[in-house]
């Protein structure tokens, strides 16, 4: 039957992610610490908001572009944290995830041919979701020893006559890399003057913990050549109600809309109104959670530093990406290995692109308990392979 399927689809590989997830899923006394998910439930006032929209039932479609109260706290949040200013009616859309966001995006902006630029190692979707718009993918392999940010020269070698757009994946998943105002200005310097569009994945935002998190949105000249993506999903722990939403130009959020309205119809009622909860009342929530992640955060790198496994400080998201190159191995035979050995699963850095090689991605959206469990097991691992080799 193969022959009848579209080509395009069976070339892209599965997720890397995915892969170790279902592996797990079959076995007994593992710790994961692979899947990007919080351990903590939704705050209760947020579930409690979605139960209250059944109890009245509230279960019919919204429009197209999600609740108009919706897109008004979106707007309100973007600007009481970034100052940047969206008008709700058009250049807001409520989307299934950031990840729908990421895929209508590219569909509304890009032509056949056109190149899209990938700073990688970044999220598994990017690069699939490029080919699906028939855009072609022109991936900038990052480096450790610039802490994974995007540098100025790496941008301007990657631009070509066919470059439209660019993705900026920050705070980084896999890396836990940020870029700081200083290089959000370089970068956008070139983007004006190659005059190109940037897509700036932002669904990390609030878990900036050097500083607070800057969208390159709003730095000057910039608001009408991005597509601002964000979401519920790990700032709020709301990974099941599927929720995320994009800023953006009216005339994308117009295509992107159009899109979503064949494909979608709307997010789910229930969801949206719980996140309106969430904008109106959850900064505290966030906070806590942040404070727990930050904990975590800094007994995963003190762990690898006493292992003496080079691992450069994260200051985003919940992942740090040490580097396991010393023992010889691929990041999925050292993956594998530490999970039939230890029953410890981390992601191989390769699952995320080349330039993860070599690396793992170790999430601490986890219990300060399980990580402490996790890192003794990674020790007894490692000493074991050094003593062999």
């Amino acid at each position: 039957m193969t022959k009848e399927l579209s080509n395009k689809v069976i070339n892209i590989k599965p997720s890397g992610i995915r892969k170790f997830f279902d592996i797990v899923s079959e076995m007994e006394d593992v710790i994961s610490l692979g899947v990007g998910e919080p351990d903590f439930d939704t705050p209760w006032h947020i579930r409690d908001e979605g139960i209250y929209a059944l109890e009245k039932g509230r279960t019919f479609y919204t429009s197209n572009s999600g609740l108009k109260d919706l897109r008004i706290e979106i707007s309100n949040y973007i600007k009481r944290t970034q100052n940047i200013d969206y008008n709700p009616d058009n250049e807001i859309i409520v989307t299934i995830g950031g990840s729908e966001a990421i895929d209508i995006g590219l569909r509304s902006l890009v032509n056949d041919g056109d190149e899209v630029i990938i700073p990688q190692p970044s999220y598994v979707s990017y690069e699939p979701c490029t080919i699906l718009a028939n855009a072609k993918p022109v991936i900038i392999n990052l480096k450790a020893e610039n802490e994974f940010r995007l540098k100025p020269n790496e941008l301007l070698n990657a631009i070509t006559d066919k470059t439209k757009l660019l993705i900026l994946p920050y705070p980084n998943n896999p890396t836990g890399a940020i870029m700081e105002k200083k290089d959000l200005e370089d970068i956008a310097q070139i983007i004006k003057e190659k005059d190109i569009y940037v897509m700036s994945d932002e669904i990390y935002s609030e878990l900036s913990y050097k500083e607070k998190h800057v969208s390159i949105a709003s730095i000057s000249s910039m608001k009408e050549r991005t597509i601002l993506i964000n979401g519920f999903s790990k700032s709020y722990a709301m990974t099941g109600w599927r929720l995320g939403y994009a800023c953006a130009p009216k005339e994308i959020i117009k295509q992107m809309t159009k899109i979503h309205q064949f494909a979608i119809m709307c997010a789910p009622t229930t969801s949206q109104y719980a996140a309106v909860e969430a904008l109106k009342n959850g900064d505290k929530d966030v906070e806590e959670m942040k404070r727990a992640y930050n904990q975590r955060r800094r007994f995963l790198i003190q762990s690898f530093k006493d292992l003496n496994i080079e691992c450069f400080e994260p200051y985003g998201a919940f992942y740090v990406f040490p580097c396991i190159k010393e023992f010889n191995m691929t990041s999925e035979e050292f993956a594998t290995r530490l999970l039939e050995e230890e029953k410890v699963a981390a992601i191989p850095g390769s699952a995320f692109g080349k330039s993860g090689e070599y690396h793992l991605r170790i999430s601490y959206a986890y219990s300060l308990e399980s990580l402490k469990i996790a890192m003794a097991r990674f020790k007894k691992f490692v000493d074991r392979l050094r003593a062999n080799m």
